[in-house]
Order: C-alpha cells, then sequence, then structure tokens
C-alpha cells in the first residue's frame, strides 16, 4: 500500500501509481506504506465502515423517536421516545468524535 505525501491518498499495488490521481504529485511523493501501517488502514477501514452503519441506524433511531414524540400517545412512550432520540445524538457525535481520533492517528479511511 503506497501513500501519497502531499494529499494522503492511498493507493494499493506492487508499485505506486505513475501519479497521484487525487493530487496530482508525481511516482516519487508516494511513500510504501510498512506491513504495521497497511495493516491498521485496513482495520481502520473495517471499524470506521462499523460506526458508518451504526450512524445510519441511529438516524432512523432519531426519526422514528420524532415521530413517536409528535404522535403523544402517553407520558411513557413520549419519555422513551425523548430517551432515545437523546441517545441517538449523543452516539452520533460520539460517532464522528471517534473517526477524528482515527484520523489524527493517521488511521485513514
Amino acid at each position: 500500500m503506497w501513500r501519497c505525501s502531499v494529499c494522503n491518498f492511498l493507493a494499493e499495488g506492487a508499485e505506486a501509481p505513475e501519479q497521484c490521481p487525487k493530487c496530482g504529485a508525481p511516482q516519487e511523493k508516494f511513500v510504501l506504506l510498512s506491513a504495521v501501517e497497511a495493516a491498521l488502514v485496513e482495520r481502520a477501514l473495517y471499524t470506521n465502515d462499523l460506526l458508518m452503519q451504526l450512524n445510519t441506524l441511529l438516524t432512523e433511531v432519531a426519526v422514528i423517536s420524532e415521530e413517536g414524540i409528535d404522535d403523544e400517545l402517553d407520558p411513557g412512550c413520549v419519555k422513551i421516545f425523548k430517551t432515545a432520540l437523546d441517545n441517538a445524538e449523543f452516539l452520533q457525535q460520539s460517532i464522528k468524535a471517534e473517526i477524528i481520533t482515527h484520523i489524527g492517528k493517521k488511521k485513514w479511511g
């Protein structure tokens, strides 16, 4: 796996591309990642994908919760929907923070 030292684009293959598809940097601007770094990228891709799937589900939870709050069947139901909405919003913000942490640790993807 190769990383463009200009824009961090990642390329896979035996050799770096002639030119970076993202920023146009020449081949000599690519750095070969170590096996450890490449494994970290793959691991981060998997975890980040799971986080994005969870984020999508939490968006659905928020929509359903808002509908339940608007329905106002009874106070017990409204309380459950408000709790679900609050928790969904908290978790979505936590997911964003975790992905930012991954980026800061160069766990690209």
